[in-house]
């Protein structure tokens, strides 16, 4: 079982920056590909961002590619999500997920109980 634990959301101006965190328990966390997911009001949970558990190859999507960038720290079981150049179509819930020993941008096992950015403008 994996507990993970967003922070770091907030309300920040278009062009302005924001680092999530996202802590987890256990002793695996290195055998977990980590995922950033996030959801804006009316619409499904779209994937961000994911660093894989083997190699930390990092994938993102296209709206984000540029501008966001997911890191991990092994030693502190912890994944970030550095978020650069802010637009108000960024305000959303994000979630970090967790999967296990798999890259992709779907069938993640655990999930966190997400954490609010808001853009204005």
């Amino acid at each position: 079982q994996v507990q993970l634990v967003e922070s770091g959301g907030g309300l920040v101006q278009a062009g302005g920056s924001l680092r999530l965190s996202c802590a987890a328990s256990g002793r695996t966390f290195s055998s977990y590909t980590m995922g950033w997911f996030r959801q804006a009001p009316g619409k499904d949970r779209d994937f961000v961002a994911l660093i894989s558990w083997s190699d930390g190859r990092t994938s993102y999507a296209d709206s984000v590619k540029g501008r966001f960038t997911i890191s991990r720290d092994n030693a502190k079981n912890t994944v970030y999500l550095q978020m650069n150049s802010l637009k108000s179509e960024d305000t959303a819930v994000y979630y970090c997920a967790a999967a296990w020993r798999r890259v992709g941008t779907r069938n993640y096992d655990y999930w966190g109980q997400g954490t609010q950015v808001t853009v204005s403008s």
